[in-house]
């Protein structure tokens, strides 16, 4: 299961990225990470455009609640959700 850490400023959580992918979905699980597939190459930011994108998709939130805090360079990358519970965020992205 992926950790949720609530603060004030919202919900932040682990992500993995995939870049390259042929389609936009998440594969599971890397350690306390939700891993994604990105179809957007790791090159001049497209694939963290692609993650928010992908996310405010996924949770239905604009894409301006959705941030990268760190990680920015890396496949791994901590994301922060602004405007959802732990609860609520945590039930939408097991749908």
């Amino acid at each position: 299961m992926i950790a949720l850490n609530e603060t004030a400023s919202g919900v932040s959580f682990s992500v993995r990225v995939q870049p390259g992918a042929k389609r936009n979905a998440i594969l599971g699980e890397f350690g306390e990470a939700l891993k994604i597939a990105l179809t957007a190459p790791p090159v001049d930011g497209r694939a963290n455009e692609a993650c928010v994108e992908f996310l405010a998709g996924l949770l239905d939130i604009p894409q301006s609640a959705v941030t990268i805090v760190s990680g920015h360079n890396s496949r791994s990358k901590i994301v922060r959700v602004a405007g959802l519970s732990t609860s609520t965020l945590r039930q939408r992205l097991e749908q």
